[in-house]
């Protein structure tokens, strides 16, 4: 067994800083896919997902350092870092960037299935479509706490560390996000539900 593996995100990220490159590759497995879904759930571009997770991690190379272990998790550093250079990508491209049809889109906002009978998997299929699109219509400050809180199961007390912002705000946010996608996807489905609830059930999406 290797050793390193059962280190923390912080002792992985001390040895990286000192050279060891074993550190580096096992922080790079453990959260990259994080940064990556986070990343294409706010933008909806495969190319922007993968630039902004390189970039997060030549960052974590350049600036490391600069990560305080008593300010919160390291997870929480990095996708703040993935925010902000999403915000930069998106501010230069003026719009989001078009949602495309590749099916790795699917992937990252569902789980594997069981088998299911081809209407079934149809239904799913365009479900998952109407909540991506919903998510991604949402303006920028709803979109960010929906993917942080209910897509990322990043806390509340993260989520207003990432976003440099009270608890109180991120709790208004996400109830007022749950509110729009609501809106948002009842004309497709006519179900009279909370916006809460609408939220929960895309978290099976992410």
């Amino acid at each position: 067994m290797n050793l390193k593996s059962e280190l923390n995100d912080s002792e992985l990220l001390r040895l990286m800083l000192a050279g060891d490159e074993e550190a580096l590759a096992l922080l790079y497995r453990r959260r990259q896919g994080g940064i990556y879904r986070f990343a294409l759930q706010m933008s909806g571009s495969k190319s922007i997902a993968e630039d902004v997770t390189q970039e997060v991690f030549l960052f974590l190379m350049r600036e490391g350092h600069v990560f305080d272990p008593a300010k919160g998790a390291l997870s929480a550093f990095l996708l703040g870092v993935a925010r902000n250079h999403v915000l930069r990508r998106l501010r230069v491209e003026h719009l989001l960037a078009p949602l495309g049809d590749d099916s790795d889109d699917e992937a990252v906002f569902s789980q594997p299935s069981t088998e299911m009978c081809p209407l079934e998997d149809l239904t799913r299929a365009e479900t998952i479509e109407s909540v991506r699109k919903a998510v991604l219509s949402l303006p920028g400050k709803y979109r960010e706490v929906v993917v942080l809180c209910e897509l990322q199961d990043v806390s509340y007390g993260e989520t207003a560390e990432i976003l440099g912002c009270a608890i109180g705000t991120v709790r208004s946010r996400l109830h007022r996000a749950r509110a729009l996608l609501l809106a948002k996807l009842r004309p497709a489905d006519n179900v009279e539900e909370t916006g809460s609830a609408t939220v929960k059930s895309a978290r099976c999406f992410a």
